[in-house]
């Protein structure tokens, strides 16, 4: 059966091609992994706040972490105490603000050496 053209230009449309179909596949193919792992890429999770997280485990307010308060509810007590003695820099068994994220106490906090100048002897 034929049907007549009756003039209207969308009925003298060819059906697609394979290639156009495998070209528009391929193309979402490519187009659909990079929207997954821009999507993923939002869900990654942030480090906490080193001063939050000082604050929450300071139970006392007393602006210092002790050994009970630092360990807490570890997982590996062992590791937490090791951890603990680690970050006791001054050794009083209590960590500061600065001790427990690590940055050094005001001026001199930095108990590296100074370098002596190259051309001085030993």
């Amino acid at each position: 059966m034929v049907v007549p053209n009756d003039g209207n230009p969308t009925n003298n449309r060819k059906p697609p091609s394979m290639k156009s179909i495998a070209l528009i596949l391929f193309s979402l193919s490519l187009a659909i992994p990079l929207q997954a792992n821009e999507a993923a890429g939002d869900k990654k999770p942030k480090k906490p706040n080193p001063q939050a997280v000082f604050k929450k485990k300071d139970k006392d307010a007393d602006g210092f972490l002790t050994k009970e308060e630092f360990v807490g509810k570890a997982k590996d007590t062992t590791k937490a105490e090791a951890i603990f003695s680690k970050k006791d820099k001054n050794g009083d068994s209590k960590l500061s603000a600065d001790e427990f994220t690590g940055k050094p106490a005001g001026k001199g906090g930095n108990k590296k050496k100074p370098k002596k100048p190259k051309n001085q002897k030993k």
